[in-house]
C-alpha cells in the first residue's frame, strides 16, 4: 500500500491501523517533536523545508531533501513514496533562500595565497591551497576555476597538476571544489596586457605551440577546464577547433579583436568573453568591437561573458547595458588576487618571469600595481558582487544567483550536476538571508553536508 503523506509521525499511525484495524487515530498517541524520530538505521538524508527553492527565473516554496551518502539532491517523492524512506533530520529554514553553490570561473588566489607562484616544495603549494579551498567555501562558492596568470612554461608545469578538478573523492570537509585551472594567458595581445608581463606573452603558430607551453599532460580537461586567448594572434583561430574538440573552453580577452576576428573565433570553437570590456578595444558606434557579439542575431555567435561586478573595473550603467544586452549569457566573476581577505597595505607579487617581484597596493576595495594607476585584479568576494549587481541591474534574485550558479555551469558544460537543484545535481547550497536589501550567507552546504553556519565561530 502506498501512503500518501509527508508526515512522519502520521505515517507511523497509519501503518499501525493498516497492521490492526481496530486502532484509532483518535486514540494515538504523537510522540513529541523530542521523540519523532526514525526507527530506520541512519541514512544521511537531510529534509530542508519552509524555504525558497531558486528553480529558473522563480522562488518556489518547496522541500529539498539531499543526501550526505551520495552528495546528491534526491527526488524527494519517489524517497518518501515508494521507499517510505524517513530523512534523519529535518532542518526548518524559516523561509529563507536556498540556492545552488556559487561558481567562481576567474579566481587568482584569496587569503594569501597565489595560484600562479612556484615552491622548491611544492607540498608547501598544497597546503596553502586546501586552506584557501576552506575559507572559499565559506563565503558560498563551493566550485571554481583556480585561474594562473600569464607565466612561463616552467611554472605552468609546475602548478597545473595541483590544480586538476577535485571533486572525486566527494569529501565535503575539503571545501570548494576546483573544476580544473583556467588559464589567463600568455597567448595574449600585448597591446592589451593589462597588468601581465609582456616579456612571457607568446604567440601560438601550432597545437604543439600550446602543449609545449602548459605540458601535454594538461591541455585536456583532466588538469585545464578553461583558456583565455587572443583569436587575431599568428594562428590561433584555426587551431581553435582542436582545443575545442579536447573538451576545452574557450574564451577571448586581452585582446584587439574586431567584432569580425571575434565572430570566426567563436564560429571556430570559442564561446565566451573574459572580463567583457576590459583589456579589449572598447564598443565604438561604426566598430562594436568583441562587444557587439552581445547584440548578433545567430545564438551562435552570441557569448558567455565575465563581468567584474565591483564598482571599479566597470560603471554599474555598463554592466546593466551589458547584462539586458544578453542576460542569458552574463557570468560574473571576481578576478580575485590573493590581497583577497587581507587587510589594506603592500604586497608582493611575481608577475610572469620578472627578475624582481612586482608589488601591488591594496586600499579598500581597489587593487593597483605600485607607482602606478593600473587595476589589478580585483580582492571583492562572489557575494558582494551579487548584491551590487542586483544593485544596478534592478534583477530579480533568481536572475541574479542565476550569474553565478546556472549560467556559468552551462558553459562550463556542468548543468545538471553544478548550479541547479535538479534531482541528480551535486548537493552544494548557499542558504541565504536577506538584510536591509542585500543577500547574506547563512549557511553553506557541499556534497550534502553542512560546512558553514553564520555564527558557529569560524
Amino acid at each position: 500500500m502506498r501512503i500518501p503523506t509527508t508526515d512522519g509521525r502520521l505515517l507511523g499511525t497509519l501503518l499501525k491501523i493498516q497492521s490492526d484495524p481496530k486502532a484509532s487515530p483518535f486514540s494515538y498517541s504523537f510522540p513529541s517533536r523530542a521523540m519523532a524520530t526514525p526507527t530506520q538505521p541512519e541514512n544521511g538524508i537531510t529534509k530542508l523545508t519552509n524555504c525558497r527553492l531558486v528553480r529558473g527565473d522563480n522562488l518556489v516554496f518547496d522541500d529539498l531533501w539531499i543526501s550526505s551518502v551520495t552528495g546528491k539532491i534526491l527526488r524527494s517523492q519517489a524517497a518518501f513514496y515508494d521507499g517510505l524512506i524517513l530523512p534523519d533530520r529535518t532542518i526548518d529554514l524559516g523561509g529563507r533562500i536556498v540556492s545552488p553553490g556559487f561558481i567562481d570561473c576567474q579566481l587568482n588566489g584569496a587569503f594569501g595565497f597565489n595560484f600562479s607562484t612556484k615552491f622548491e616544495d611544492m607540498s608547501q603549494y598544497d597546503t596553502q591551497l586546501q586552506d584557501l579551498n576552506i575559507r572559499l567555501v565559506q563565503t558560498g562558492v563551493t566550485s571554481y576555476l583556480p585561474t594562473v596568470t600569464s607565466q612561463a612554461s616552467d611554472l605552468y608545469k609546475a602548478v597545473l597538476p595541483h590544480l586538476a578538478p577535485s571533486g572525486a573523492a566527494r569529501d565535503a570537509s575539503s571545501g570548494s571544489e576546483s573544476l580544473g585551472a583556467h588559464v589567463e594567458g600568455p597567448f595574449l595581445n600585448p597591446s592589451h596586457n593589462g597588468v601581465h608581463n609582456v616579456s612571457v606573452l607568446r604567440q601560438a603558430h601550432t597545437i604543439k605551440d600550446i602543449d609545449d607551453m602548459y605540458g601535454p599532460s594538461n591541455t585536456t580537461p583532466s588538469t585545464i577546464k578553461m583558456i583565455t586567448l587572443a583569436p587575431e594572434l599568428a594562428n590561433m583561430t584555426p587551431l581553435l577547433p582542436t582545443l575545442r574538440s579536447r573538451g576545452l573552453v574557450l574564451s577571448l580577452g586581452h585582446t584587439a579583436a574586431t567584432f569580425e576576428s571575434a565572430s570566426a573565433a567563436l564560429l571556430a570553437g570559442a564561446t565566451s568573453i573574459t572580463h567583457l570590456f576590459n583589456a579589449m578595444s572598447p564598443l565604438h558606434h561604426r566598430n562594436p568591437g568583441i562587444f557587439g557579439l552581445l547584440g548578433a542575431t545567430s545564438s551562435t555567435l552570441r557569448p558567455f561573458f565575465g563581468l567584474i561586478a565591483d564598482g571599479i573595473h566597470l560603471h554599474p550603467a555598463t554592466i546593466k547595458i551589458a547584462f539586458h544586452a544578453h542576460p542569458a549569457g552574463c557570468i560574473l566573476v571576481t578576478d580575485a588576487m590573493h590581497m583577497a581577505g587581507l587587510p589594506d597595505g603592500v604586497y608582493p607579487w611575481t608577475n610572469g618571469s620578472s627578475a624582481e617581484c612586482d608589488h601591488i597596493v591594496k586600499e579598500g576595495a581597489v587593487l593597483h600595481l605600485q607607482n602606478s594607476e593600473t587595476i589589478a585584479g580585483s580582492s571583492i568576494m562572489l557575494i558582494d558582487c551579487v548584491n551590487n549587481f542586483r544593485r544596478w541591474t534592478g534583477a530579480g534574485i533568481p536572475q541574479v544567483l542565476g550569474t553565478v550558479t546556472g549560467t556559468p555551469a552551462r558553459m562550463l558544460g556542468v548543468e545538471g550536476v553544478k548550479g541547479c537543484l535538479e534531482e541528480g545535481a551535486d548537493a552544494d547550497l548557499v542558504v541565504l538571508s536577506e538584510e536591509e536589501g542585500e543577500l547574506r550567507v547563512d549557511e553553506v552546504w557541499k556534497f550534502g553536508e553542512r560546512v558553514f553556519e553564520k555564527g558557529d565561530g569560524r
